[in-house]
């Protein structure tokens, strides 16, 4: 037994295994600290670049304005009314082309003429012939497009301007009047086709998309269109083919 042996009492090979215990277990603890450490960089890491990737997201869509998530304006001045649709604009007057700029739109709604058998030209000219009243009981009445029985699309009012069609929906909506063969208010066949048209190209002009799309029985619960009222069905199958041809424009 060495001098040291007798001083401690303890062998020297116990004290050794101690020591080497120590050692280790100072070595786990500096372990587990160090990786607790790259947890919480790895956590931080994750959650900036989290924040980055939404950012982008958020700048590439023009989603991000003055620190709020917003969509990006459309400019609806630039907008070209492609040549399958007829521009015959209303004379600027108070009860049917205001002549008030329209500075966002945020649905498209869609209506029914009432008045069964009438041309799309038929109603244009009404609208024109507004202009002309006189005296105190005068009409306020008109519409961004008309859509007729043979699927002629005529434009009375331009996409940057307000219509009168949709109540208190006329400072942030585009209205699209449709004619109608009968009192039931079904379209017919041309009709449905250039109002599916129509719809998809302004939506993919404005950026919206099907659900953006309203009927005047959304804005004020009339009946009108009267179909797409009766036949929710009917409805939800026009919203299906907006959707469909949108993607198909976007080809």
């Amino acid at each position: 037994m060495t001098n040291e042996e007798k001083q401690t009492g303890r062998p020297r090979r116990e004290r050794e295994r101690q020591a080497a215990g120590r050692q280790g277990r100072r070595g786990s603890r500096r372990q587990s600290r160090e990786a607790r450490q790259r947890a919480r960089g790895a956590g931080i890491l994750s959650v900036l670049a989290a924040g980055v990737l939404a950012f982008l997201i958020g700048v590439g869509a023009g989603w991000i304005v003055g620190g709020r998530l917003e969509k990006e304006p459309v400019n609806l001045s630039a907008i070209v009314a492609p040549d399958w649709i007829d521009q015959q604009l209303l004379t600027v007057n108070p009860y049917s082309r205001p002549g008030k700029r329209l500075l966002e739109v945020n649905d498209i709604v869609v209506h029914y003429m009432g008045n069964p058998g009438t041309t799309a030209q038929q109603n244009r000219n009404y609208f024109e012939n507004l202009s002309q009243q006189t005296g105190d009981n005068t009409v306020s009445v008109s519409s961004n497009f008309i859509v007729g029985l043979d699927g002629e699309i005529l434009q009375c009012v331009p996409v940057d301007e307000v219509a009168y069609a949709s109540n208190h929906r006329n400072s942030d909506t585009i209205s699209i009047e449709c004619c109608h063969p009968d009192e039931t208010g079904k379209f017919t066949d041309e009709t449905y086709d250039s109002l599916v048209r129509l719809t998809a190209w302004l939506c993919t002009e404005l950026d919206l998309t099907e659900k953006n799309v309203i009927r005047h029985y959304d804005v004020t619960e009339k009946r009108c269109p009267l179909y797409f009222v009766d036949h929710e069905d009917a409805w939800e199958d026009f919203l299906a083919d907006v959707k469909k041809a949108r993607k198909d424009m976007r080809k």
